[in-house]
């Protein structure tokens, strides 16, 4: 099992509705670390591009990972971009038995934390 150090997770500050959310479902073919190591790496080259909002995941053997962003032209940008072209073919090629890709537009949330 691929697990996060405690210490990345949690929830991504968003700015108020809309702003439009990727949902990223995978499977994983088996563990790997260059996994994990190429997933952090994406999430850093993600937060530089401007529009990127934060994100979201998890996972075991099933992944879910949810980025936020602030338009549909950045997240063409995102999907342009070279370093996740090149670990999406590398993904297909090594880790993932299969994946799915939703776009959505949040149009309310609300948050709760415990104090």
């Amino acid at each position: 099992m691929l697990h996060k150090p405690t210490s990345l997770i949690m929830i991504a500050s968003t700015p108020n509705p809309p702003y439009y959310a990727v949902i990223f479902t995978s499977i994983l073919d088996h563990p790997d670390p260059e996994y994990v190591k190429l997933n952090h790496f994406l999430i850093k080259e993600a937060q530089k591009l401007d529009g990127f909002l934060g994100e979201e995941s998890a996972r075991n053997e099933y992944g879910l990972s949810v980025s936020y962003w602030r338009d549909l032209d950045s997240i063409a940008q995102w999907r342009t971009n070279a370093d996740h072209q090149w670990a999406k073919e590398k993904g297909k090629k090594e880790f993932y038995k299969e994946y799915k890709i939703r776009i959505a537009r949040v149009q309310r949330d609300n948050y709760f934390k415990k104090s």
